[in-house]
């Protein structure tokens, strides 16, 4: 079912070339999007209308979703759903508040001070996928950074559903409602980025869209980054546990599954210096797979090329073999976990030790889920309050100050040969 990936006895200048990842051709769906995303700038709401019968099999005569639908979601929500995503939205605006950061001010003498500001990005475009799965959290992962960080206008997006009248999932509808949310759109796919980037129908253009969705979307949203700022191009889910000897091969092979329960493409690798470990884990895969609902999704996902068993030398190794691969999600099960855990360099989020399941942190840890994925944890950071805000300075000089550090300024300007620059300063200074 997983494959054997045998790196004892090697020494490898790169392990990324060694550990197994999902072929994601993003350039080539751009080719797929690009007139997807022309129609709706050029039609507006009827372009969206049209690819929401091809793609989605609704017959939409507006997008917006009312704000009727909304309310009779939650009305109508499980309470033991309600009660979870109330205390997921608790414990991420707890994590969110704490991530707050304030200005800064530095003085250089009298008449001479920069302060940076942050400054909550205007308005915001949150997409939700609702394919495989309704990921009713990720509206929570979303929305609550966003809030937290002072976005003045947030709308939100998901699929349109056949079963529910061309409407999102009413799960993720009734958590918008829970959480103030009432500009949301039933939209899918690369027409919804492209409907947040240019503005269609009843959704003004946005500032920025976050959310993580299938290759297509994210194909659009590298295609539209520029006109709109994106959080990331999120590829498909990924974990990955570094385990020894001491790992429980029941709760290892259960959080491989959980992750390749997200998508066929979805990848699951445990690392480990055990090979008792590695067969214990091949014989829990066997036996738990048989009892899971998306067995076919699961299956898949596990016998693909982007999943397998990596065996390594020791921890060291091992350690070596996860930061190069840079997982989206990465568990640490080892005697001395939390050690390990404090070396990791690349993770979208490390999850410390055999009580700490990435499923926890989709739900209800107090972090959030929307992460970097496809390696990018070497050099991007997950979704978080810092996303929805922009540093800016402001330079105060009097006249005084200006005369003090202008010289410099001068003399650095006509070093480049941009003597404009030079004289934009010099100007200032003729009667003094």
């Amino acid at each position: 079912m997983i494959r054997r990936i045998d790196l004892r006895g090697s020494q490898l200048p790169d392990y990324r070339t060694a550990v197994p990842r999902a072929d994601f051709d993003i350039e080539a769906a751009q080719h797929v999007v690009e007139p997807i995303c022309e129609s709706v700038r050029d039609q507006g709401e009827p372009a969206i209308w049209a690819y929401s019968a091809k793609f989605d099999g609704v017959d939409q005569q507006s997008v917006k979703v009312p704000a009727s639908a909304l309310a009779t979601a939650l009305t109508q929500l499980d309470p033991d759903v309600r009660a979870g995503l109330e205390e997921s939205i608790r414990r991420l605006r707890k994590t969110c508040l704490a991530e707050l950061e304030s200005g800064s001010e530095t003085n250089f003498g009298p008449g001479a001070r920069v302060t940076q500001k942050l400054i909550p990005i205007d308005r915001v475009g949150l997409y939700v996928p609702g394919g495989l799965a309704p990921l009713v959290s990720s509206v929570v992962m979303n929305v609550v950074p966003a809030q937290v960080a002072g976005v003045r206008s947030i709308a939100l997006t998901s699929s349109p559903q056949k079963e529910h009248g061309g409407l999102p999932h009413p799960t993720i509808l009734a958590a918008c409602a829970l959480l103030g949310v009432d500009e949301v759109y039933a939209v899918g796919g690369a027409q919804a980025i492209a409907m947040f980037a240019y503005g269609a129908g009843p959704c003004r253009r946005v500032d920025l869209v976050t959310g993580p969705g299938n290759i297509y979307v994210v194909a659009a949203k590298r295609l539209l980054k520029g006109l709109i700022g994106i959080d990331s191009e999120a590829g498909p889910t990924e974990i990955a546990i570094l385990a020894d000897h001491s790992a429980d091969p029941e709760f290892v092979a259960a959080d491989l599954i959980s992750q390749a329960e997200h998508d066929p493409m979805a990848a699951s690798v445990l690392v480990t210096d055990s090979e008792p470990l590695a067969d214990a884990v091949e014989l829990a895969l066997e036996a738990q797979v048989a009892a899971t609902k998306h067995q076919e999704r699961v299956t898949t996902a596990l016998s693909g090329q982007q999943s397998g068993i990596v065996l390594v030398d020791d921890m060291e190794v091992g350690l070596d073999v996860v930061n190069a691969y840079a997982a989206e999600h990465l568990e640490i099960h080892t005697t001395n976990a939390a050690e390990i855990a404090a070396r990791v360099r690349n993770a979208g989020a490390v999850f410390v030790g055999p009580y700490a399941p990435v499923s926890l942190g989709d739900y209800s840890a107090g972090s959030n889920h929307v992460l970097p994925t496809a390696g990018c944890a070497c050099h991007s950071s997950g979704l978080s309050v810092r996303a929805f805000l922009k540093n800016v300075h402001f330079i105060e000089y009097d006249e005084a100050a200006l005369l003090e550090a202008g010289r410099h300024a001068e003399h650095l300007a006509l070093a480049e040969d941009l003597p404009g620059h030079a004289a934009a300063i010099a100007v200032r200074r003729r009667d003094s």
